[in-house]
């Protein structure tokens, strides 16, 4: 059986698909049984839900490592934890040193969101940072999500998060900045125009709490943002000159 901590959107999206293939708990915060249940999953108090096989953890990442915290106590011995969070090398960090070496984990990063795979999961991707895991274990949960039609990225936390600064982190912030400034579709647009609208589109249904998380949690964050200011402060001034 799986547990699910947290229930926002993504921790929705996770129960409504794996409720298709296994029994599912996921734990309840007040209020949100009736969705739950809605999914196929069922709600579940904090000792419950952490006890199962498999526990994810799809909480925000700033809440992550206290929620580690709450669940050692109810872990089961040989289980496996995941977290999904968008940055890797704290979690990755924070995983090994809180979690006792009787249970395994996982750090994942899920290249998908409740709109992108509010229909299917097929060629989207998911990142595996193996941690502490049994290889048969490991094989297992990596086989399922193939034949899920995800495309399993293998990496390392520092690997994931250099990229993922400039991919995810960067691309948000571009976003951000475009909803700053009152980007809008326009009569006498272009197809470049149109793809900085996309952009947009993309971080308009993110909290704020997301965007300040995966900058402020990713090592590499900052030094990638400063470095396209600098470069946009260039283009500026040579304009300028």
């Amino acid at each position: 059986m799986i547990g699910i901590f947290g229930f926002g959107r993504f921790g929705e999206l996770t129960a409504r698909y794996l409720a298709k293939n296994f029994p599912v708990v996921v734990r309840n915060t007040g209020g949100n049984s009736e969705a739950i249940e809605a999914l196929g999953a069922r709600a579940a108090d904090l000792e419950t839900t952490a006890s199962q096989d498999i526990l994810i953890l799809s909480v925000p990442i700033s809440a992550l490592a206290d929620s580690i915290t709450r669940i050692i106590p109810y872990l089961k011995s040989g289980a496996l934890v995941l977290d999904v969070s968008s940055v890797k090398v704290l979690p990755d960090q924070w995983l090994s040193e809180l979690l006792p070496r009787s249970v395994s984990y996982l750090p994942t990063h899920p290249m998908f969101g409740p709109d992108s795979a509010a229909d299917s999961l097929k060629d989207r991707k998911i990142v595996l940072c193996p941690g502490r895991i049994e290889p048969k274990q490991y094989d297992c949960v990596r086989s399922y999500l193939k034949d899920k039609g995800l495309d399993v990225i293998e990496t390392t936390p520092e690997m994931h998060d250099r990229e993922i600064a400039v991919s995810l982190a960067l691309t948000h912030f571009i976003g951000r900045s475009l909803s700053k400034f009152g980007a809008e579709e326009l009569r006498i647009d272009t197809e470049g125009y149109k793809r900085l609208l996309h952009i947009l589109e993309v971080v308009e249904n993110d909290t704020w709490q997301l965007f300040s998380d995966m900058n402020h949690y990713n090592p590499f964050a900052g030094e990638v943002r400063e470095s396209f200011l600098d470069a946009m402060e260039e283009i500026k001034d040579r304009l300028e000159s």
